[in-house]
């Protein structure tokens, strides 16, 4: 056999997909690299032994630097894989991890091995290995050769360089927070200090000069001048400036050094604008405050909670959100719920620009009650390039519907606690009667409310009440039990559902709303990092749910379908079936009464969702 015939095979590929275009964009080498880099970490990278590794082909791009493919050739097919990938010599796949090993110590590595010797038995297996781990996963972006912008779009694009960018952001944000709080910047502060500079950044000028100012006073002002431009520039009328230039004030009396901002300007910069720059639509702003604010030690630092960035993608899967969708939040904290609707209804825009345009400008409404939560939010929405103008600073309970251009079809929220100390402070169904007030009555209009379980389990008082003003109404759905800890990253232990109803459609005396015991999203607690998706296996439980909830679909031990009224609990847990042959003497144990007691705790604290 001729792996030289192979070896033709792919170079064909390459060369129909633009690897050998003329503008020398993208470098394929073979057998050896000119860069030193390159031939540094492949220096003891032999197939058979003591030497240098040499690919088949090195292929590196000129734009993404720190992004590197490898091929390795074998002419028999039978010779494509072994079972435990250690016969590097023999085998494709396991010569090409060879050389993954070594070249991911500092680039991102697609490693592709092929085998055969003609188009009809040609098989091609990619594998992909991130900077600083410690194993190639298998990817299976494509069964064939595809072009290099192709590669590194999906590379972004996927769970594995998602989550080790997120765990990078997050290390950083416990170290910037540790340096603002040895500075003496509050917490209620820092993730306005943030924002504001990110917002700064935009501004092209500023990003270019920020380094040459003499004292302090003059580059805080500059911030501040650079943070107003940007807002012009983004269209936010008058008034709304005047409220958010009022939030970031205080950057002008800043307790820190010329140097100490620079330095901070720089390092959030490389970090978190490069994070939000690969990763879009992503409510990062959301993310750093909550992280500053869950180590305060006040009535404003505790509390504050963020919606976990899976449970909104879990949101706007179950309201069905797409291009023509008008989303509202009435409590929308920092925008992250209307973040996430907007990354799915651009998905579903296509490249239709002209759409993607009118979703930013037309289809995105938030309301926000406090100012510097209100001024998170827009910098927040100018930073995901617009929608901005559509987020409102007051009261929802107030005449807001009057500044809105269109009807929304969808609400989506996670309400504010009531304060136990106000007796006249609104419930958190209140919340989601006020959002379905502002749906369209004329379609079949969404809402998706995530709320504490009491507002299922509860049958007396005002919240039976307002359980029956809500059936009298609107249409109850669904409701999906949500895992116990869902809220540790944030320190809170409240438990909570998702409640889905269909806005203006009365519910009908004899209908049934599904029920879902959604407890497990495989999110496993880590000592740094809170509860993370450590198997990437969320996509695939999400969309299951979604299936399950879309079709109403009754599994044993998972979902039902039953009638409730206002009188009745609104969650399964209340009308699933225990299978008794599931229990167990340490089922029965004191830690496990212990365990399923806590998950009926609520926690006493009065948290503000955002």
């Amino acid at each position: 056999m001729n792996e030289r015939k192979t070896e033709d095979l792919i170079e064909r590929r390459l060369k129909d997909f633009g690897y050998y275009s003329a503008d020398n964009e993208i470098i394929v080498e073979k057998q050896k690299s000119d860069f030193p880099r390159i031939t540094r970490l492949l220096r003891n990278a032999s197939k058979s032994g003591p030497g240098s590794g040499k690919p088949e082909f090195i292929i590196t791009s000129r734009k993404h630097s720190d992004f590197l493919i490898v091929f390795e050739c074998k002419a028999d097919t039978s010779k494509h894989e072994s079972r435990n990938h250690n016969k590097y010599s023999e085998y494709a796949v396991d010569g090409v991890l060879l050389y993954a090993s070594f070249l991911s110590k500092e680039y991102d590595v697609l490693a592709i091995a092929a085998s055969g010797q003609d188009e009809s038995s040609l098989r091609i297996s990619h594998f992909l290995q991130l900077q600083g781990t410690n194993k190639a996963v298998r990817w299976d972006v494509s069964d064939d050769v595809i072009s290099f912008e192709e590669y590194h779009t999906a590379l972004l694009s996927s769970d594995l360089k998602f989550r080790q960018d997120y765990d990078t952001l997050l290390n950083y944000s416990r170290d910037l927070n540790d340096e603002l709080h040895a500075k003496k910047i509050t917490e209620s502060q820092r993730g306005l200090l943030i924002s504001g500079i990110l917002i700064a950044l935009k501004n092209t000028a500023f990003q270019q000069s920020y380094t040459t100012h003499v004292t302090m006073s003059h580059l805080s002002q500059y911030i501040l001048s650079a943070i107003k431009i940007e807002l012009e520039n983004a269209s936010i009328q008058a008034d709304k400036i005047e409220t958010i230039e009022q939030s970031f004030s205080f950057i002008k009396t800043l307790p820190a050094s010329k140097n100490f901002l620079i330095d901070l300007i720089k390092g959030i910069d490389r970090n978190v604008n490069n994070f939000m720059k690969t990763h879009k639509y992503y409510d990062v702003i959301g993310q750093f405050y909550v992280e500053f604010l869950k180590y305060a030690n006040n009535d404003k630092g505790l509390g504050i909670v963020l919606t976990p960035h899976h449970i909104a993608e879990l949101f706007v899967k179950l309201s069905d959100v797409n291009r023509d969708s008008i989303v509202f939040d009435n409590c929308c904290g920092t925008a992250g719920l209307l973040i996430a609707a907007m990354k799915e209804m651009i998905s579903d825009a296509k490249a239709d620009t002209r759409k993607q345009k009118d979703i930013k400008q037309h289809q995105l409404y938030g309301v926000e009650f406090q100012p510097n939560i209100y001024t998170l939010a827009v910098c927040n929405m100018i930073l995901h390039d617009d929608g901005k103008a559509n987020v409102f600073k007051g009261d929802c309970f107030g005449n807001i519907g009057a500044s809105f251009k269109k009807n929304p079809t969808v609400g989506l929220l996670n309400p504010p606690y009531k304060n136990k100390r106000m007796k006249d402070a609104p419930e958190e169904l209140e919340f989601i009667l006020n959002n379905m007030e502002y749906l369209d009555r004329h379609g079949n209009a969404k809402c998706v409310a995530i709320v504490p379980i009491t507002c299922a389990t509860n049958p007396a008082g005002n919240i039976g009440e307002l359980k029956k003003r809500i059936l009298e109404k609107h249409t109850l759905e669904a409701v999906l039990s949500m895992p116990t800890e869902l809220f540790h990253n944030s320190k809170t232990t409240v438990v909570t559902c998702i409640m889905i109803f269909t806005a203006h459609r009365p519910h009908p005396k004899n209908k049934k709303t599904w029920f879902g015991y959604c407890r497990d999203d495989q999110f496993v607690k880590t000592k740094h990092l809170g509860r993370i998706d450590a198997k990437g296996s969320w996509p695939s439980i999400r969309d299951s749910w979604v299936q399950a909830f879309v079709n109403r679909e009754v599994i044993p031990g998972f979902s039902v379908m039953q009638k409730v009224s206002h009188d009745d609990e609104w969650c399964v847990e209340a009308y699933m079936d225990t299978d008794y042959n599931n229990i167990t003497q340490d089922s029965l144990s004191i830690a496990a009464v212990k365990h399923a007691l806590s998950s009926l705790a609520i926690n006493s604290g009065e948290p503000r969702w955002i």
